[in-house]
């Protein structure tokens, strides 16, 4: 079994910070804000996709 993935102290930092941010945020500038966050997270999974496609040769066009 793999143990757990943990954040460095830089991250764990980081994430303070951002909580910190977030709760000074009304609940409309949040809920945007969650939407924007969920977007970029959904385009970085797709672009992740494609990069690992075109990296294993996968693309449909060279079949």
């Amino acid at each position: 079994m793999n143990p757990p993935i943990t954040l460095s102290l830089e991250q764990e930092f980081s994430l303070r910070t951002f909580a910190d941010q977030v709760q000074q945020m009304s609940r409309e500038q949040s809920q945007e804000f969650l939407l924007m966050l969920y977007k970029q997270m959904m385009i970085r999974e797709t672009t992740y996709q494609e990069l690992l496609k075109h990296e294993w040769k996968l693309d449909s066009d060279r079949f």
